[in-house]
């Protein structure tokens, strides 16, 4: 049996490094290698369901859109996939946001080959939450505390890559309304209306409104 798997990261350096960890794996196969977020969806968007990735490996600090809004996109529009966060950052904002976003595990850029597959193998056929033991036990002591200790915005949490405007017109979007009612509302043309709701789905890496709707349900942005 092999493993599908994928690797978003910005750094050339930590890109060679990790696929020479996974050139040690005899039993996997690299789907594809991203640079940042939106590269990584846009390769997800393009793949037949049937080769998609088991796992992607998702760096968090990247440019254009960083590993959290990337897992939160693609988990809402491909459930089956799972994320394994790699970091060099162990602080708890992080690791509470990719938890939210939906990360199946969250591990150090470190950890050496074995690890590494030890946490595919658990993700995929156990449904396991690996962890780095630092990582680990900084979650077990958050989670000692009291829930007011832990600070993670929930509310409206789009992504930053969206625009105030195309925010004001993505709410509208979800609401059911359309372009036209969408125009009177806040003053602009149906035209200026429908390229930004074409930026949205092109950022979004949808084609579809009833996939915005599953994005916006998922992530409580409305």
């Amino acid at each position: 049996m092999s493993f599908r798997i994928a690797v978003t990261e910005d750094n050339a350096i930590n890109r060679n490094t990790f696929m020479q960890k996974v050139q040690q794996m005899h039993d996997v196969k690299m789907v594809f290698i991203a640079e940042n977020g939106n590269e990584c969806l846009a390769e997800l968007k393009g793949l037949p369901h049937n080769i998609l990735p088991q796992v992607i490996f998702m760096d968090l600090e990247m440019p254009v859109m960083n590993g959290i809004e990337t897992i939160q996109i693609a988990k809402a529009l491909y459930p089956n996939i799972h994320f394994i966060v790699l970091t060099v950052f162990d602080d708890d904002d992080k690791i509470f946001e990719a938890i939210k976003a939906g990360a199946s595990g969250y591990l150090l850029k470190h950890e050496p080959a074995n690890i590494l597959h030890e946490a595919l193998i658990n993700v995929i056929e156990s449904g396991g939450a690996p962890m780095s033991p630092a990582i680990a036990r900084k979650t077990l002591k958050l989670l000692s505390n009291t829930t007011n200790s832990i600070s993670v915005n929930t509310e409206n949490a789009f992504p930053n890559f969206i625009t105030e405007r195309e925010k004001e017109i993505l709410k509208h979007t979800i609401n059911g309304w359309d372009a036209k009612r969408i125009s009177m509302e806040i003053n602009v043309s149906v035209l200026t209306v429908r390229k930004h709701i074409a930026n949205i789905y092109e950022k979004l890496h949808v084609s579809s409104k009833a996939q915005i709707i599953t994005l916006a349900h998922k992530n409580k942005w409305i």
